[in-house]
């Protein structure tokens, strides 16, 4: 199945659909959105838009969307061209201010992730979506985000330009690694390795891309993924390490690269073959739900393929 009927035809991303309705004697369209968290109803295009999501922000970024307000930390740095001063700060992802967000009367404020434990606040100030995304499904997934915002917004040629766009470059990805042997995701931690697999938060690796992993049960909850050794990755070694640098991921500074410089890696496959791809860390770990950032990392995965060759 291709990834564009999987996009068509998945309930699971948002189990997104709008359905439109023309209220008695307004001129406006009401467009009510089915999300994780219920519905919501939104009256005409929505002007001053805030986001308590840096993916969301990247998607309406993409689609030309102007944003209101936005975190005031954390922003990706593949974002900060984009990131302007006059963003209204709704707090951070885990702490909107909520006194703030009110005050200031947002016609939509999506939450998404880290922020959607806050929905049920959020939602009693201003109009509401939770942009959430099944990670096991995650390419259908902002495929679907991205549709469902060219509705509320009237840009849905943009949209579908988009969605072409991310098709193509997850086919590209899927040429570049066909018959290249396995792969793992590695996540550094304070020091720490661990493996993220088929459900975590760059799940598109195995699942979109058919890189098969040299691990068949990975419990990757904890932020850190699953704990490994560096004896156990030399065992299982890998054809390709995709590198996730969570320190640099969350602002402090990256060590990965140094971590992985030591005699036992230096016998794995992986270095030996130079098919260790870096990818970029907060793309990966915080904004994976967003296009630019998805994108980024497909170009990241089929650069690392075709250097090796």
């Amino acid at each position: 199945m291709t990834i564009s009927l999987v996009f068509r035809t998945a309930t699971a991303a948002l189990a997104l659909t709008a359905s439109l309705a023309l209220t008695a004697g307004a001129s406006a369209q009401d467009i009510t959105v089915t999300h994780p968290q219920g519905e919501t109803t939104i009256s005409g295009v929505p002007e001053k838009v805030f986001t308590i999501d840096w993916a969301a922000f990247d998607n309406l970024n993409a689609l030309g969307v102007e944003v209101a307000g936005a975190p005031g930390s954390n922003a990706p740095a593949y974002l900060a061209e984009y990131v302007s001063d006059d963003l209204f700060n709704v707090g951070s992802l885990f702490e909107p201010d909520f006194e703030g967000i009110a005050a200031e009367q947002p016609d939509l404020v999506i939450v998404a992730a880290r922020s959607a434990s806050t929905y049920p606040q959020v939602s009693e100030i201003a109009p509401t979506i939770d942009m959430s995304i099944n990670n096991a499904d995650l390419v259908a997934g902002v495929q679907g985000n991205l549709e469902q915002l060219g509705e509320i917004f009237g840009v849905q040629d943009r949209a579908a330009e988009l969605i072409a766009e991310l098709d193509a470059k997850v086919e590209e990805a899927r040429a570049a690694a066909e018959g290249k042997g396995t792969g793992l995701v590695l996540v550094t931690n304070a020091g720490s390795l661990g493996v993220y697999g088929p459900d975590s938060r760059v799940a598109w690796i195995h699942n979109e891309l058919g890189i098969p992993s040299v691990m068949d049960d990975v419990e990757d909850g904890d932020h850190g993924g699953d704990g490994i050794s560096f004896e156990f990755l030399l065992e299982a070694n890998p054809d390709y390490l995709f590198v996730v640098d969570r320190d640099a991921g969350v602002g402090n500074e990256g060590a990965a690269a140094a971590l992985l410089d030591n005699e036992l890696m230096h016998e794995t496959t992986a270095w030996q073959n130079d098919q260790i791809v870096y990818l970029d860390p907060q793309a990966a770990y915080i904004t994976m739900h967003g296009y630019t950032g998805l994108m980024l990392m497909l170009d990241q995965v089929i650069e690392g393929y075709n250097s090796a060759e």
